[in-house]
């Protein structure tokens, strides 16, 4: 049904009203050094050096001062790249900017670590700090695997790493597991997941191997090397939703479990369509209705921040309230706990008419056993459903008024 002007404007987000909702505000910082290139990851990164250091933190003084949060920040997240490649007195540094931000006081700080980055002295600079969650990323515990995916750390650095951060008595700690690399079997899978528990991390997520373009892994697959078996995907997917909360993890979304009170806050924030300010060369923000991604070069991005430059963006868009609350459903239905499209429309001041075409693919999906209602607008996928979340969300209706 084609919307008027009028109409369209009652849609449309207004700011100064979303302004007044004070949206939880996330602060996410990409640290671009990496000494190796794991054979699966495509995310911008940057060999370390002296100069490339100093460049970086030029870079982040001025993008702190020209994009300063505007309000008190719930949830940091330091990401890479492998942030712990920086030296202790870098990472004080690094810490001590986003200090001086303004935190709330019941904040949630994350950093992602590699297992051969990680050393005591490192983990009491980011306790002093204020970090309060750690994220390694062990991705398996088989040697095999651990060199087809190119990563270069020993399993043993895993268990030390892993004993230092416990040691330094962290609040919280996740470990990052990825499944599906080439010959892995399902009993390899179970191995890994095991060992993972016998750890006790607060917070587990659960990756499948993607053949990113670019990447070492992808010419492999397009060498024919090695081949992609959705069905053995689903069966990897199916036996950690099975396994992990058999040993005490809740899962609440499609790769993620947790302990009681461990979700990761940072990342319910992104799903939740909240707020958030990106920070370092590629790093990509939502924020005051607009959402953007910084260039992938430390060079340029450090240039565009100068008093004279003009900050570069290699994507740049302004959303409404529609956009926001399409991708709430996308993201929700992520989630385990599934959505509620009528506190969605309230969170994002839109009428339930936009949803309408959603509301009746969303009851197609329960006749077809692949998703479940609870209540009058509230559902969420069921098993089935959830091992085919990326089709359904192609195959979602877009909103009226898009």
């Amino acid at each position: 049904m084609n919307q008027t002007g009028e109409d369209l404007d009652t849609l449309v987000l207004n700011k100064e009203r979303a302004g007044r909702k004070k949206l939880a505000l996330g602060m996410y910082f990409h640290v671009p050094f990496c000494s190796t290139t794991c054979d699966f990851c495509a995310f911008y990164q940057e060999k370390p050096s002296k100069k490339g250091i100093e460049s970086y933190f030029r870079g982040l003084e001025m993008e702190l001062s020209r994009f300063p949060p505007d309000r008190a920040v719930s949830t940091i997240f330091i990401g890479g790249g492998t942030p712990g490649l920086l030296q202790s007195d870098d990472l004080e540094r690094l810490c001590k900017l986003i200090n001086s931000t303004g935190l709330e006081k019941s904040y949630e700080w994350s950093i992602e670590l590699a297992p051969s980055e990680i050393n005591p002295e490192k983990l009491q600079v980011l306790k002093g700090q204020g970090v309060n969650r750690i994220s390694m990323g062990v991705q398996t515990f088989n040697p095999t695997f651990m060199d087809a995916l190119g990563r270069k750390h020993p399993v043993d650095k895993i268990y030390q790493a892993y004993q230092w951060i416990r040691d330094a008595d962290f609040p919280s700690v996740n470990l990052d597991l990825l499944f599906g690399a080439p010959g892995q079997t399902l009993a390899d899978w179970e191995a890994d997941l095991a060992q993972a528990v016998d750890l006790q991390p607060d917070h587990l997520s659960t990756y499948c191997l993607t053949f990113e373009e670019d990447t070492a892994m992808y010419v492999r697959l397009a060498e024919g090397k090695v081949d992609i078996d959705p069905e053995r995907e689903a069966r990897f997917y199916e036996f950690a939703w099975d396994y992990l909360p058999a040993h005490g993890y809740e899962q609440y979304e499609v790769s993620n479990y947790a302990k009681p009170g461990h979700p990761c806050q940072h990342n319910l924030n992104t799903w939740g369509m909240n707020e958030w300010i990106g920070y370092g060369p590629s790093a990509c923000s939502q924020y005051q209705g607009v959402r953007r991604k910084n260039i992938a070069n430390l060079e340029e991005w450090e240039a565009g921040l100068q008093p004279e430059g003009t900050p570069q963006f290699m994507e740049q868009e302004k959303l409404g309230s529609i956009d926001f609350a399409r991708d709430a459903v996308l993201f929700g239905l992520r989630m385990n706990q599934g959505i509620d499209l009528g506190q969605i429309a309230t969170q994002f001041d839109l009428q339930m008419r936009v949803f309408a075409e959603s509301a009746h693919f969303l009851e197609r999906l329960c006749h077809e056993g692949l998703a479940e209602k609870d209540g009058s607008d509230a559902f969420r996928l069921s098993k089935q459903g959830r091992i085919l979340c990326d089709a359904i969300a192609c195959d979602l209706p877009e909103l009226a008024g898009v």
